[in-house]
């Protein structure tokens, strides 16, 4: 079985680039829902003085649904959805670009001879050519996970993952369908260690929501602030730097994974990774799918020494649902759906529909982090 999730593996793209997928484009200009083709996403006469915001679909589709709701009172803004395929195309006739899954490299960024701005609806930027960008005189931005709710609602999602490996999710849907009670045996978070591996915005969230389920928490980050690192936090229990993440993973009962997706940190929990983690361990992704390696956490899982794995994110997305590591019990998954919430969303949209108009009155641009 080992030999079909391997030759699963290499059939499929698992680089930061996979995020190519196949729906149809569809306006949400706030006259018509109805599909739009590219041939009509083009500057007429009377549009010139309209701002135009392009979100690369189809995914993610409350993104631009609660945009479109926050942008209703400006006709002079026009919100569009363009398939992934499409977007080369039509990219010219727009001013923002809302990555969503997309993959904006250097060719499609070329041709964006009108683009002001490229920004992620959300905080992560590794599908975006940065360097192109700023070749080209387009900033670059993402929005603070921070204020917006969502990495509050990225640390729910992990919470929901912990627990459902932990209670044995699958294993008691089984015991359901098969009228039996009082099985299986789970597990508490209380008691247990927790690592957060990258202790960002998510990670201090996730550190606040598990304290009062009486669990230790162990974090990493690369660089911690003087004021944090010496003082006597009472959300971290042991902080570490990135030369301790093996260290800390043989102490933990659970690992986050909370990273950013870059070069660096690329498939970080590999085999050496997973092999350091204690025999029986869960491993959570919130994150990004990038950051574990795919044949590490099989193998891990395939051998037992991996207890479970509970991920909100995956190697390609959309994620195959006949791949082979979805047949183990001790594996849930969900449809990266961590930071899709209603409260983080309309907050999102409020920052996306924010800059549209301060781009139109040539404001500067507040809520998002620019990064170059």
């Amino acid at each position: 079985m080992y030999n079909i999730a391997k030759t699963a593996f290499r059939n499929k793209n698992s680089t930061v680039a996979s995020l190519f997928h196949s729906h149809q484009s569809r306006s949400i200009s706030r006259q018509s829902s109805k599909l739009v083709k590219p041939e009509r996403m083009v500057e007429k006469e009377e549009d010139k003085k309209v701002t135009r915001v392009l979100f690369c679909g189809p995914h993610l589709p409350d993104s631009y649904n609660f945009t479109r709701d926050y942008l209703q009172p400006y006709p002079f803004i026009q919100a569009d959805v363009a398939h992934f395929r499409d977007v080369p195309e039509v990219i010219k006739n727009y001013h923002i670009c809302v990555t969503l899954l997309m993959q904006m490299d250097s060719f499609v960024i070329s041709r964006a001879t009108n683009m002001k701005l490229i920004m992620q609806f959300g905080v992560g930027l590794d599908g975006v050519d940065i360097d192109a960008a700023t070749k080209h005189g387009i900033k670059v931005a993402r929005i603070p996970s921070e204020g917006t709710g969502n990495a509050a609602s990225c640390s729910e999602m992990a919470i929901y993952l912990m627990l459902g490996l932990l209670k044995k999710q699958n294993e008691m849907q089984m015991s359901v369908q098969s009228r039996l009670l009082g099985q299986p045996t789970g597990g508490t978070l209380l008691g247990k260690t927790v690592f957060i591996l990258g202790y960002g915005n998510i990670g201090i969230e996730l550190a606040k929501r598990l304290k009062p389920f009486g669990s230790r928490v162990i974090a990493t980050k690369r660089s911690w602030p003087a004021s944090v690192m010496n003082s006597d936090s009472s959300l971290v229990d042991e902080k570490g730097s990135h030369e301790d993440i093996y260290t800390f993973a043989s102490k933990a009962d659970i690992v986050v994974v909370c990273l950013r997706l870059s070069k660096e940190t690329a498939e970080i929990v590999n085999n050496k990774f997973i092999s350091s983690m204690k025999k029986g361990a869960l491993l959570v992704n919130i994150a990004r799918g990038g950051l574990i390696n795919y044949e590490s956490a099989y193998q891990g899982l395939e051998s037992g020494h991996l207890g479970g794995l509970g991920t909100d994110v995956a190697w390609s997305e959309p994620f195959d649902p006949n791949d082979p590591i979805l047949k183990f019990k001790n594996v849930i998954m969900t449809p990266h759906v961590a930071g899709v919430t209603e409260f983080s969303y309309r907050s999102m949209a409020k920052v996306v529909g924010d800059v549209a108009l301060q781009l139109h009155e040539g404001l500067p641009l507040t809520g998002i982090e620019l990064v170059n």
